[in-house]
This record gives C-alpha cells, structure tokens and sequence, in this order.
C-alpha cells in the first residue's frame, strides 16, 4: 500500500486523500482506487512479477497500436505495484445483466456487445504486429500443453464425476485427432484468452480492455468461441449469428475471408472451449463444492446440444460420449443455486417502503435521514448517491461512515446467521427523503462490503432510479 502510495505522489504530486479497495473476482491481484481532489487512479499490487512484467509489456504495446486499454501512469521499481488509468466502475458483464439473467437483450445492450466483437480484430491483428511473445505469461503461445490441460480437465474433473462409463483409450484417440485440427497453424495473431464481458469496461460510452496478461500467440477462433458461446450469456441463436457477421465485417478488414472454412473452425473451437469450461465446473462445483458453478453446466450443456445436431464425424467416439451426457436426466433439470440471496433497495420514504416479493417477509429497513442530506443543497439535486460529487460530500461529512458502520455490523450478524442455517433471502432496505442521494450511496457501499466478505447473490435495486443490478 505504501508504494501505491508513493506512486501516486510521485505522479501527481499530490497525498492521496482516499484509498479504497475495489472488489475483484477470481484474481490474486488486488485493485485500489487512490484519488486526491479531482484525480483519480488504479492502483494495482500484484502477486506475480512476470505476470506484472507481461501486462506492463502488453498494456503499452497495445496503447502504441491505437487499442483502448488502460494507459500505465507509474510502476513501481520492483514492478509489483503501478498506477493505471481509472476506466470507472461500469463492466459490460453488469451493464447487459437484465438481458443476460432474461436471454432477451435490449437494443442497449446489444449495440455495446457488438461494440465490443466489433473490436477483437484489432485486437488479435494490430495487437499482434511486433509484439514480442516471449514476454507473455505463462506461455507465448497456444501449444501442445495448453490444449492436453483442458482436455483432461474436462475428461478428469468433469466427465469422470458424472458417472457417465467410456472407453478411455478411443476417447483420448479423437483428442489426438481433435488437437491436430485446433494446432493447424494459425499464424502471428494474439490471442486475448480470457476474452469476456467481466474484462471489458464500459467508459465513456466505449468498450475498454482489461485482464489480457495472460494473453499470447493463438488463433482468432479461440476468442470468438469463448465470447459468443459463454455458457451463461444466453445469447439468442440469432443475436449470436448477428455478433458473427459482426466480427466477420471487422475482421476483413485486415484478411481475405473464406467464410466457409471460417465457420468449420470457428465450429471446433467452440466445440474445445465448451469441453474446457464444463471442466472449469467440475472441478469448482464436485471438488470445490460450490453449487452455483454446477449451476451454470445446463447452459453449458444446452450450446453443446446444438453443436452436435451436426455430428463432428471426424472424432466419432468423442462424439457418442458427448452426445450420452446431454442425454444424462440430471443435466436436463437446473441445478438450484442455493446461496443466500441478499436483495439490497434504495427508495424514498413518501413513495413507500419495497415490498419482499419472496413472501420471506424479514430483514431490514434503515432511516438514512439522520445524515446531513445533500439534497438541501441545490448544487447537489442534479447528483445521485452514484456520482462522485454526492458521494465527497457524504464522505467529507463522516456521518454515513458512523451510519454505515452500525449497519454493517447487524447485516453481517444476519447473512452468517442466515447461511448457517441455509436460508435463502434477505431483504436490506435503505429509505431516505427523496431516494436519490444517502440511500444509494448506502445501498452501493452495503452490497460492496457483502461482496467482498461473503460468497452469496446480491441484486442492487435504486427503485427511484430505476436501475437494478446483479453483483
């Protein structure tokens, strides 16, 4: 922390007046945003130093290649800590949540989503000219290796814990045959790998791109399998056919196309990327025992339903295997997540208190007017709780932290009571005079603190505003 802190001093020449972890998902790296008046900056403490080496790496080549991903402002001497452009809170993966929890995306959502295929050619051609590979990590290119890992973890972590009885030695044939076809060479293009909404940053109305470290030398099929046929996007079979014609458009500009072959590769690789995801379920969900992994295998299983209505007759035994398990009955039911769902409001108390639409009843509802109200001011009534200018005024002030910290301390007392006992819901309320201004910023911060603590569902719902977010 206090090389972030050093960095940031160093760079703006001002003391950071705030320091505020971020919550991440899945990585050891830990995010803070640092800011002094009207600056604010990303500071990033890494756990690996070639890890760090290789996006430092990346992150300006890419910036020389005209790419939008986060400018580096300053690295530490040990590069294991630097500051980086602030892109703002807003990830495609929360901006199109309603279209992906319904499967019906709104005109929205949808044009950001093709923003954002629109660009992985430039990505995968002008990411790749004069890229020096051999900085990426842990490997600089999509090999041998990489491809027998997620084989056998699929077949090990999750084929093996279904039950389901194969041959072995044919099915480890058609693997053979299957990672011939996915080596062909595939030229000088970079490949993102991790290629998916959760890394795209919405900022200023753009798709911006963070997490592509672990990026290298690959085949362009690999990131549009991994985008288009991620299993919980539930995109539309014509919305994924629009996001094709989409990249195929973009990507023309920089080769010549033979659509055919084009959509028989592209075929096979999502034929690989399923197989490596129901292995990245397995093994959280049978080992791990984390039921809401198990509960994301129907929607990987349904793409792969659809893929083999045209049989790969080229790896047959593989193909009667994978055919067998999207028979299996217990794949046809969902597999309930049964987390403790935490549904956090904002409301304005003249409009009335939110309704428990679970039928549970229970939880709480906090008065947020006992704190000083920017909302008496009129500078601050064009502001939500969400804006930076609501939320200075309320830290400055102190008397939400006093607040917030009583309410955390009850809430936690809830939610591990609640899991303890296998409880499904709880409902957090925060009410105020208008619902615009403390009881947003209380109902943001709650459903932070929670994140980071504790592994269940949070769904945010600003009723005054409008918005309704998933955590």
């Amino acid at each position: 922390m206090e090389q972030l802190e050093q960095l940031f001093l160093t760079y703006t020449g001002q003391k950071a007046e705030e320091i505020k972890e971020l919550t991440t998902s899945g990585s050891n790296r830990r995010y803070f945003r640092l800011k002094a008046g009207d600056i604010s900056v990303v500071g990033v403490v890494g756990t690996n130093l070639e890890e760090n080496r290789a996006f430092l790496s990346i992150d300006k080549h890419f910036l020389e290649k005209g790419i939008k991903v986060p400018k580096v402002y300053a690295v530490s001497e040990d590069e294991m800590c630097y500051i980086q452009q602030d892109l703002g809170d807003e990830q495609l993966y929360n901006a199109v949540a309603a279209g992906r929890e319904s499967g019906q995306y709104s005109i929205i959502e949808r044009d950001l989503i093709m923003k954002t295929v629109a660009m992985l050619p430039k990505i995968q051609f002008k990411g790749a000219e004069g890229l020096d590979f051999t900085k990426c990590f842990p490997d600089k290119e999509f090999n041998v290796r990489m491809v027998n890992f997620d084989l056998n973890y699929f077949k090990y972590c999750f084929l093996k814990a279904t039950g389901l009885e194969f041959n072995e030695v044919k099915l480890q044939d058609d693997f053979d045959l299957l990672k011939e076809d996915l080596l062909d060479d595939f030229g000088q293009t970079f490949m993102y790998r991790d290629f998916q909404a959760r890394n795209v940053m919405i900022y200023e109305g753009e798709p911006y791109f963070i997490d592509f470290q672990g990026g290298r030398r690959g085949p362009i099929y690999y990131d549009v399998a991994s985008f288009i046929w991620q299993a919980r996007s539930r995109f539309p079979d014509d919305f994924k056919e629009s996001l094709i014609e989409t990249y195929l458009a973009a990507l023309k500009t920089y080769i010549d196309v033979d659509e055919k072959e084009f959509y028989e590769k592209l075929r096979m690789f999502v034929l690989f990327r399923t197989l490596q995801v129901l292995g990245a379920y397995g093994f959280r969900g049978y080992f791990e025992k984390k039921p809401h992994f198990l509960a994301s295998v129907p929607f990987a299983l349904s793409n792969l339903r659809k893929l083999l209505k045209t049989p790969f007759e080229k790896y047959p035994y593989l193909n009667k295997v994978l055919t067998e398990l999207t028979t299996m009955p217990q794949f046809y039911q969902m597999t309930e997540d049964k987390r403790l769902e935490v549904k956090i409001y904002s409301f304005a108390y003249k409009k009335g208190i939110p309704v428990d639409t679970t039928g549970n009843g229970g939880g709480y509802v906090f008065d947020c007017r006992s704190v000083n109200n920017p909302g008496k001011y009129e500078y601050y009534r064009q502001f939500t709780g969400l804006d930076q200018e609501v939320i200075k005024f309320l830290e400055d002030d102190g008397e939400i932290n006093t607040f917030l910290s009583s309410v955390y301390s009850l809430v936690d007392a809830h939610v591990k009571r609640f899991i303890e006992r296998k409880f499904t819901h709880l409902q957090v309320c925060f009410g105020c005079t208008g619902g615009q201004h403390r009881s947003v910023y209380s109902a943001e911060h709650l459903a932070e603190h929670l994140a980071r603590k504790y592994d269940i569902k949070i769904t945010v719902v600003h009723r005054e505003l409008g918005i309704e977010k998933m955590l």
